[in-house]
C-alpha cells in the first residue's frame, strides 16, 4: 500500500468520524429540544416545514426569552388581578362572550406586568413555551376559541375560560423558572456572582468574615 492510498484512507476515516460526531451532536440537540418542548416541538416542525428550521426557531426563541426580565407579581398586583379574574368568571353567567374577551385581555395585562413584551399573540405564545410549556398550550387553545367566539357554543366558551384559568393561575403564582432542571430558580442563580467557578458567591468570599452570612441562600433569594 503506497503513501497516497494511506493518506486517502486516513482522510476518509477522518471524514467519517467527523460525520459520526456531527450526527451524535445533532441527535443530542434534537433530544434535548424534544424533551424541553414536548408537543410544541412537533407543532413547530409541522409549522416550519422542516426539522432544521424548527430547531433553529426553538433555539432562537429560547435565546430571546432569556434576555427578558421576568418577575413575579407583588402582593398588591396579585390581589388586584385575582379580584379581576373573580369578576370575569362571575360575568360568564350572563355574558360568556364578554367574559372570554375580558379574560384574554386580563392575561395580556398580567403577562405585561410580569415583564413579557406585548407583541402579537403568536409571539406571546412562543415566549411562554420556553418556560411555561404546559400552560402555554392552554393559552393557545383558549385563544383559538376566543377568535371564533361568535360561532362558539356556551360550552366552547366555558372551555376557553378553563384554558385561560390554567395560565392565569401559573402567571399569578409566579412559580420558579428552572430551565436546567437543577431544582434552583434560574432567576436566583443569575443573581449569584461566581467568577472563579468554585460554587461560592464571590460577594460572600470578598466580605469580612464577621459580615458573611452563614449560607449563600440569603444572597440567592
Amino acid at each position: 500500500m503506497d503513501n497516497t492510498t494511506i493518506i486517502v484512507i486516513a482522510a476518509v476515516a477522518v471524514v467519517v468520524l467527523l460525520l459520526i460526531l456531527w450526527m451524535a451532536m445533532r441527535k443530542k440537540r434534537t433530544d434535548a429540544l424534544r424533551d424541553q418542548y414536548g408537543d410544541e416541538y412537533d407543532r413547530t416542525v409541522e409549522d416550519r416545514g422542516s426539522t432544521d428550521k424548527a430547531e433553529r426557531d426553538l433555539i432562537e426563541r429560547e435565546k430571546r426569552v432569556h434576555q427578558f426580565d421576568i418577575r413575579p407579581l407583588d402582593a398588591e398586583e396579585r390581589e388586584r388581578f385575582t379580584g379581576e379574574w373573580t369578576e370575569t368568571k362571575a360575568l360568564f353567567v350572563d355574558a360568556p362572550n364578554e367574559a372570554v374577551l375580558r379574560a384574554d385581555r386580563l392575561l395580556t395585562n398580567v403577562m405585561q406586568t410580569r415583564g413579557f413584551p406585548m407583541t402579537d399573540f403568536d409571539r406571546r405564545y412562543e415566549d411562554l413555551t420556553v418556560d411555561y410549556g404546559d400552560v402555554a398550550r392552554h393559552y393557545r387553545a383558549g385563544h383559538e376559541i376566543a377568535d371564533r367566539q361568535h360561532d362558539a357554543s356556551t360550552e366552547d366558551l366555558r372551555q376557553a375560560l378553563n384554558h385561560y384559568e390554567k395560565l392565569f393561575a401559573e402567571m399569578v403564582s409566579g412559580g420558579k423558572i428552572d430551565r436546567d432542571g437543577d431544582g434552583i430558580d434560574d432567576r436566583a442563580e443569575t443573581r449569584r456572582v461566581d467568577r472563579d467557578g468554585d460554587g461560592v458567591d464571590d460577594r460572600v468570599e470578598a466580605a469580612p468574615a464577621s459580615e458573611r452570612p452563614h449560607t449563600t441562600k440569603s444572597l440567592l433569594g
